[in-house]
């Protein structure tokens, strides 16, 4: 069907500007795309030359200008003719730095002109030039202005001196919004009369009849045009954006589907068709095309992944993760050899963080490529990071599972217990007999690595167990001291070890070592990441303690820390301080509140809450009442409570809706709802709250997530 054209007043020019080198670049064939550079040059030229007129008189520099914006021509077709150079990353950037530096030195030339006048007389030829440049922005500042019938005028002139394709192409338009029919269709056969093997005219004629009202006559110029395309890979992407720059999108598809036809070693055409069913809205036509081209090469794969990764970022219904979830699921059962779609959907199940469908791919890509584990062990990680334990358990059974002989069997073992670790330290229900068994089965494995440095981490977890959940803190100061004269210990792992060791000293009430060996890890790794964790908690001790001052002074310095988890901690903690505390008031609240927050640090949570529950008895209005009421909460959860803490945060939700810690009320609120309340749409209604009112909170990946799995969207 045809159809007004899509695009604004300045169309063609955003067609040259933005379209043309964009699509083409993904060709990736020099002689592909002649033509544009043509008319793409010559935009160029002319647009350098309009910029300097802008900022001063030509006088002397309209040769200068000539020069440059030849020689910008000139390495535009050094680009053409270089096929390792025509590659989207890497053309914009150079080729707009040189242009960048040509306008600076036109500029300062034309100030150099501005400042010296004195013997600068204009010769002939330089006024013409002057002239000709006034022209051209004159009639480019009314066709902005959409005074169309002026620019016409200035056009018409413009056009008869320099009949170039650029100029050609502001006068038709200003010719069809002005309603001049005759005159547009004079000059468009004189165009095709001038480039007789150029079907893109055909399309400005049909356009013409179009805007006249003659459909029937447009039609047939445009399916004339279609039907006369050669088997020249130019004539097929020119024509294609002739009728894209009409908004005929159909006719796009039509031509490069007919292309493909007449040019079978042009797979990579399917990159265009992708693209045309994109801009048309139709999603399942584009991954079809994506999925083709995987079927062609797989080396396609990353610049498929690329483009699939722009669209579901643009997926506000969630319509286009479903559409991608369905057609790869239907590709996989119908050709499960296929690697090309069970790795995109191995890579799309991550990007989504849906891990039991990754850790599905996972193992059929890894039994399929005889990957020896290395693509489950990372999912595994990934899994943890994301505190996904039941998958990463799963995972590391998986690489255990395939024998001493699999190079990731140890470190398997050794992930796996870690992993056990995590659920049973985050679970509140958690019993003795479960922590014994564990601790019983880490001491174990520990023993098999003879002091090996790789099970430095193991080490670490077991001598938390000790101290924090099993009330043994002596002898997870014995273990630790032990690991640190480990030979062959990397000085992160060392690191790692002395912060874990400060944590067990603030847990037995040594301050004074803790605080020592905090500051002697920042001291080491000063510009790291592990420098600043040790700075964060060093500060975080000097909040429990009362000084109050000095920690938040270290807090704002690791407001810009690296980490963005180090960072956003350090801010919500300053906040509170600032918030809570002035050197000219009282700060009893403030003292008793970080005691509260010491005593649940080392795992008392009963003394924790009854802190807090004195602050409101001393103090019936003050600001950090939110954050007892919150911190209440949080605690409740640990013990498993969890009535009494979803109650706390809807509490803090309903009266506090603006806080620093509203978004983790609500997500942890949601949380209870979905697992331990089993009130789906309860957990939906408090999911998609986050959504909406708190975009850029860092739960709104997750929540999304969560809030999708809820809903139906996961299949299985």
């Amino acid at each position: 069907m045809l159809k007004r054209s899509i695009l604004d007043n300045s169309c063609y020019e955003r067609r040259i500007l933005q379209e043309p080198y964009h699509e083409l670049s993904i060709l990736h064939k020099p002689h592909q795309v002649q033509g544009a550079w043509d008319w793409l040059e010559e935009y160029i030229i002319i647009s350098l030359r309009n910029t300097v007129a802008a900022y001063a008189n030509m006088r002397a520099t309209s040769r200068i200008a000539n020069m440059l914006a030849t020689s910008c021509g000139a390495m535009l077709r050094a680009y053409s003719g270089d096929a390792k150079s025509f590659a989207f990353h890497l053309f914009p950037i150079s080729l707009l730095r040189y242009f960048a530096t040509s306008l600076l030195i036109l500029i300062s030339l034309s100030s150099r002109a501005q400042d010296h006048p004195a013997g600068g007389t204009i010769l002939p030829f330089q006024q013409e030039a002057v002239t000709a440049n006034n022209e051209d922005q004159m009639a480019q500042q009314f066709f902005q202005a959409k005074n169309y019938e002026k620019a016409a005028e200035l056009y018409q002139h413009i056009y008869t001196r320099t009949p170039s394709f650029y100029n050609y192409t502001y006068y038709l338009y200003c010719l069809v919004e002005t309603q001049a029919y005759d005159e547009a269709k004079k000059i468009v056969k004189a165009q095709q009369k001038n480039d007789k093997n150029t079907l893109k005219y055909e399309v400005d004629l049909g356009y013409v009849y179009f805007r006249e009202g003659n459909i029937a006559k447009s039609k047939k110029l445009y399916d004339d045009a279609l039907k006369h395309v050669p088997a020249e890979i130019n004539q097929v992407v020119e024509l294609a954006n002739a009728f894209y720059a009409k908004g005929e999108m159909d006719y796009v598809i039509s031509t490069y589907k007919k292309g493909r036809e007449l040019l079978p070693e042009m797979r990579n055409l399917g990159f265009e068709l992708a693209g045309a069913y994109e801009r048309m809205g139709n999603f399942k036509g584009a991954m079809e095309e994506y999925l083709g081209l995987l079927d062609a090469d797989m080396n396609y794969a990353t610049n498929v992944r690329d483009r699939l990764q722009v669209l579901l970022a643009q997926d506000d219904d969630n319509t286009k993760h479903t559409d991608l979830r369905n057609i790869l699921l239907e590709r996989i059962q119908k050709d499960p050899g296929n690697v090309g779609y069970s790795e995109l959907l191995w890579w799309y199940s991550v990007q989504e963080k849906d891990f039991e469908l990754a850790f599905i791919q996972a193992k059929a890509l890894d039994r399929r490529l005889k990957e020896d584990g290395g693509r489950v062990m990372e999912l595994a990680h990934l899994a943890i990071s994301n505190n996904d334990y039941k998958v990463a358990g799963e995972a590391y059974k998986y690489v255990i599972s395939k024998g001493a002989s699999c190079s990731f069997h140890e470190a398997a073992r050794r992930e796996l217990l870690h992993t056990k670790y995590l659920l049973l330290t985050a679970d509140p229900g958690a019993k003795q007999k479960d922590l014994a068994e564990l601790q019983k089965s880490m001491l174990a494995e520990l023993a098999k690595w003879d002091n090996d440095p790789e099970a430095a981490r193991l080490a670490m977890d077991l001598a938390h167990l000790d101290a924090f959940y099993l009330a043994d803190a002596d002898a997870a100061l014995d273990l630790l001291d032990k690991v640190l004269e480990w030979n062959g210990m990397s000085g992160k792992d060392r690191a790692d070890v002395k912060m874990e060791l400060a944590d067990i000293h603030i847990y037995k009430g040594d301050m004074w070592t803790a605080t020592v060996m905090y500051q002697q890890v920042y001291r080491d790794f000063k510009n790291d990441a592990t420098g600043q964790e040790a700075k964060f908690r060093n500060a975080r001790l000097s909040y429990y303690i009362g000084e109050f001052e000095w920690a938040k002074a270290q807090l704002d310095i690791l407001k810009a820390a690296t980490s963005k988890f180090i960072a956003n901690d350090a801010m919500k903690l300053a906040m509170l301080i600032s918030n809570n505390y002035d050197p000219d008031s009282n700060t009893v609240a403030l003292g008793f509140y970080s005691r509260a927050e010491l005593a649940d640090f080392r795992n008392t949570e009963v003394k924790a809450l009854q802190t807090l529950d004195s602050i409101p008895q001393r103090f019936q209005t003050h600001p950090i009442l939110d954050n007892v009421i919150y911190r209440k909460g949080e605690i409740y959860l640990k013990l498993g409570n969890f009535k009494m803490a979803d109650s706390m945060f809807a509490i803090v939700i309903m009266s506090h809706p603006m806080d620093i810690i509203t978004d983790e009320a609500i997500m942890n609120r949601a949380g209870i709802h979905e697992v331990q309340m089993a009130d789906k749409q309860g957990a939906m209604a408090l999911y998609q709250d986050l959504l909406n009112n708190y975009p850029g909170s860092l739960f709104v990946p997750e929540a999304r997530k969560r809030y999708r799995s809820l809903r139906g969207d996961k299949m299985q």
